[in-house]
């Protein structure tokens, strides 16, 4: 067994892995606050929205095939007509690249001459503005949305105004090698696109990161990003399908669209003003590189919606809903389902990693709103975090190799983030305090350390626990840790020594149980309590 000594040894032992620490902390890409945001893999296929970059060859014919029947001249021009692009604009957080506040660009189409129209969810929820670029039309337009469903992946707007061509249906017998034409403005162009293809398969898997359809039409009528809520239509005009995914990077020519015969009665109930399957979220199922952070990550949220009154933010991943752990799979299934099973007024309970904060909370959609579900400040005192928090501003350290990065009060700033020896091995580490040699000598000097190690995930937390005891301390006993990465135990000690301080130690690892976390933390007044909580939600590693 390991042997560390309390407020004294650390050490990371990577091999070869990028450890997640914290809730959920991974080495990834970088947000413009500089929040460590996890790596998501790639999964097929990828929403066809301006955001995403067009990694896609121009693959529009410059001519029809000469076999294939000629389009009635009517039909497509209507399509041209009926054919807007939408721009919504506002704040979202996307899990690569962080917050941005701005606009992304869609495709929708009209389906009633007085401006209701029809296009993604992923288009335009959680948008503060939406502006619509009509046909013929030098300015756009505003719109509101009237419904949307998350798990389908659909939405209806109402354009302001009235008077717009409006394109009908396809009732006709739909088959593999049916002509089609997929309209919209991709890659944010506002010059208008039609490029054409055949329905290649009538029943494709439709479970993607952000919609959960049981079935879709793949087709190869090229769409880029931007394309996201267009038109899928035949010769006549009519409407075969919604588009909504591309190909990935394997640069294939197949793509996905919901059919049409399953959008009608959901799109009926969104022109109502109905939700269908939502809670007010734009989001999408993010797996970390080792899997162990997973969730429903919230790129932006609905006002007036459940998920606003929950308290939801944009950069929240929903990690368990009902019980029931979502986004496992890199898809929206988990949680579609657990929507499909429920009224839409229901009490969902739900728990939440804050990924900016590093916080887990909790609460239930159409009931209590989210709330910190663990506090070891709590644990350490009766004196909230709201009586503490202003005690302290904080910076983010690293240790020398910056492989390590925590949050701890600005006054803790003697540093110490050189390599330490452990079995034999120089493994990165940091501590933190105003004075290292009081806080490792004394009682009197808050401070604190962690470790996360591969070398410990054998040992049994209790014995690890057993080496951090400090005899000159009184233990109020050992309990179960556990949030959205952690399990295990921590035990807080009180009395210790002539000063009365305080000591939090935790043991603890992820669910594959690769390495093991130790954290420990010495609170001598009740300013430091509030670092407790700080240090333990802002730990993190990034890859070496």
């Amino acid at each position: 067994m390991t042997t560390i000594h309390p407020r004294r040894s650390l050490a990371l032992f990577c091999a070869g892995a990028t450890l997640i620490a914290a809730c959920g902390g991974s080495s990834g890409s970088g947000s413009a606050d500089g929040t460590t945001l996890p790596t998501v893999a790639p999964t097929n296929p990828v929403p066809t929205d301006a955001t995403v970059p067009d990694t896609t060859p121009d693959t529009t014919p410059d001519t029809a095939p000469a076999t294939d029947p000629a389009p009635e001249a009517g039909g497509l021009d209507a399509v041209a007509a009926a054919t807007v692009q939408i721009v919504a604009q506002g704040t979202f957080v996307d899990p690569e690249f962080g917050a941005t506040e701005g606009s992304g660009s869609g495709t929708g189409f009209v389906i009633d001459g007085s401006g209701i129209a029809v296009t993604n969810n992923h288009v335009v929820a959680g948008a503060g503005l939406l502006q619509v670029y009509v046909p013929g039309d030098d300015e756009p337009r505003n719109a509101k949305i009237l419904g949307v469903s998350e798990c389908s992946d659909l939405a209806v707007i109402d354009i302001d105004g009235d008077g717009y061509t409006a394109l009908d249906w396809y009732s006709g017998d739909l088959r593999p090698g049916l002509d089609v034409y997929a309209a919209g403005y991709p890659l944010g162009d506002p010059e208008y696109t039609l490029t054409r293809g055949i329905v290649a398969k009538i029943a494709a898997n439709g479970e993607t990161q952000w919609a959960s359809v049981d079935d879709v039409l793949e087709h190869d009528a090229a769409i880029q990003p931007g394309n996201s809520g267009g038109p899928l239509v035949t010769a006549d005009g009519e409407v075969v399908g919604i588009n909504y995914a591309g190909g990935s990077n394997t640069n294939t020519d197949q793509f996905f669209a919901i059919d049409a015969a399953d959008a009608q009665s959901i799109v009926s109930a969104l022109s109502a003003g109905e939700d269908v399957e939502s809670l007010g979220i734009n989001g999408q199922a993010v797996v970390s590189d080792d899997g162990s952070v997973f969730g429903l990550w919230v790129s932006g949220v609905t006002s007036g919606s459940p998920a606003n009154d929950l308290g939801l933010e944009p950069g929240d991943i929903v990690t368990r809903l009902e019980g029931i752990s979502v986004g496992a799979d890199g898809s929206m299934a988990d949680y579609c389902d657990v929507l499909r099973t429920h009224d839409s007024t229901d009490p969902l309970s739900v728990e939440v990693l804050r990924y900016s904060t590093q916080e887990v909370l909790s609460g239930e959609f159409n009931g209590a709103p989210l709330e910190q579900s663990f506090s070891f400040a709590a644990e350490l005192d009766d004196t909230s975090a709201e009586e503490t928090s202003t005690a302290y501003d904080y910076v983010q350290i690293t240790d020398d190799t910056g492989l390590l990065t925590v949050s701890v009060p600005s006054a803790w700033s003697d540093i110490d983030g050189a390599g330490i020896e452990l079995e034999g091995t120089t493994a990165p580490s940091v501590q933190a305090s105003p004075d290292l040699d009081a806080y490792n000598g004394t009682w009197g000097t808050p401070g604190m350390f962690f470790i996360a190690s591969a070398s410990l995930a054998d040992d049994d937390p209790n014995l690890l626990l057993d080496t951090l005891a400090a005899a000159q301390c009184t233990s109020t006993g050992r309990e179960e840790y556990s949030d959205a990465v952690f399990s295990g135990l921590f035990e807080a000690f009180e009395n210790c020594g002539e000063t009365g301080a305080q000591v939090l130690n935790v043991v603890a690892s992820p669910e594959d149980g690769a390495y093991a976390v130790v954290v420990s933390i010495q609170v001598v007044t009740d300013a430091d309590l509030d670092a407790v909580d700080t240090i333990l939600r802002t730990f993190n590693t990034t890859e070496g």
